[in-house]
């Protein structure tokens, strides 16, 4: 519960500096951190596959 309620606090710092800043950065932050989910999701979806099962 408590990583909830840090997760949403740093969503609304986010959220806020987002506003205020440029788009053109704003679109750079926004492609970098989807990058890295898809890397994310590559290495779990690749690490469930390979392993075995009971």
């Amino acid at each position: 519960m408590l990583f909830l309620v840090a997760a949403l606090l740093l969503l609304g710092v986010v959220v806020g500096t987002v506003a205020h800043a440029p788009i053109g950065l704003s679109l750079a932050a926004a492609a970098v951190i989807a990058v890295w989910l898809g890397v994310f999701a590559l290495r779990e979806r690749h690490g469930r596959r390979h392993t075995p099962t009971r």
